[in-house]
């Protein structure tokens, strides 16, 4: 492994995780031995999809950043393939859906190599503007400034924004031990407790909905008493981090409000589209995009606020 070791941070927190898992997955299960019912049967299904999910996380953050990197993009061509698939697009549009998927391990070989310069403008530019000839060269007019604005918004969406994760592991922190791992935990943890918290918080006190024609169980009280557990999560996860205490009530504060930035962008998405969920990849948690929707937005915010509160 080329003298790769795993913190001791990192262990203990995968040891926290596994070990909650395995209590919810064992009560789960002995309740519904006890008395079966629809409502038991689908959250031991939604545990399972959390093993198998909390295992791809534990990889790509304790594995060698290599390893990372090739999973991550893995999801990502999983991501721009389902949305691909839901958009519509025409049959003329199958040549530049394809060179698009080239994009992706060009875009993570920048992102792990740190070209940054490259990494800001080869997809919004390079790939954007060869995507749109591509369209062009195949005589079809018909509909092609959607075909244009689509492709390169669902490879935005998934290939750059989620590339920015990359950019975590080879960051140079003066007197950061614990690394990239560290604060790619720290993301992926506060994004998928965000989206709890708000559930929690607008299933407690929610009366006031907040984006009723996008997505109707959202509500005010939910958003705000989300993003400042967010924000109190943030402080308790510090020691993952080289923040201080006021840049991480910060951290946590802008991904809480991100998170649902991306929550409810998909959101909107799908119901122009009249989906439920993107695929079916993950039993009872729909598709690879329906996973990905708050942290697709998070993960760039985070690495910008990151750079700007610890210059490397």
């Amino acid at each position: 492994m080329n003298g790769y070791t795993i913190p001791t941070p990192l262990l203990w927190v995968f040891a926290g995780i596994f070990g909650f898992l395995a209590i919810t997955t064992l009560i789960f299960q002995v309740l519904s031995w006890k008395k079966p019912t629809p409502l038991l049967q689908e959250m031991l299904l939604r545990t399972r999809s959390w093993w198998f999910m909390a295992a791809g996380i534990a990889l790509v953050v304790m594995a060698p950043p290599i390893v990372g990197t090739i999973i991550i993009g893995y999801v990502c061509f999983v991501a721009l393939r389902e949305m691909f698939s839901i958009s519509g697009f025409r049959e003329a549009d199958r040549p530049a859906m394809f060179f698009a998927y080239f994009a992706i391990p060009v875009q993570f070989y920048l992102a792990y190599q740190q070209n940054l310069e490259v990494f800001y403008y080869f997809i919004p530019l390079v790939m954007s503007l060869s995507m749109a000839f591509i369209l062009v060269l195949t005589g079809s007019t018909e509909s092609i400034g959607r075909s244009m604005a689509l492709t390169i918004t669902m490879l935005l969406l998934t290939a750059y924004l989620l590339s920015h994760i990359v950019l975590l592991y080879n960051m140079d922190i003066p007197g950061y031990h614990i690394g990239g791992g560290g604060l790619i935990i720290f993301l992926v943890a506060l994004t998928g407790f965000n989206d709890v918290f708000q559930f929690f918080w607008g299933k407690l006190l929610g009366k006031h909905k907040i984006l009723p024609t996008v997505s109707p169980n959202k509500t005010w009280e939910g958003f705000i008493g989300g993003i400042f557990s967010t924000a109190g999560l943030a402080l308790g996860l510090r020691f993952l981090t080289p923040f201080s205490i006021e840049a991480s009530a910060i951290v946590g504060l802008a991904i809480g409000i991100m998170g649902f930035g991306g929550d409810v962008m998909i959101s909107a998405i799908k119901r122009d589209l009249r989906l439920k969920d993107t695929d079916d990849l993950i039993p009872g948690h729909g598709g690879a995009m329906d996973r990905l929707d708050s942290i697709l937005v998070t993960a760039p915010v985070f690495y910008h606020l990151l750079t700007f509160f610890i210059p490397s």
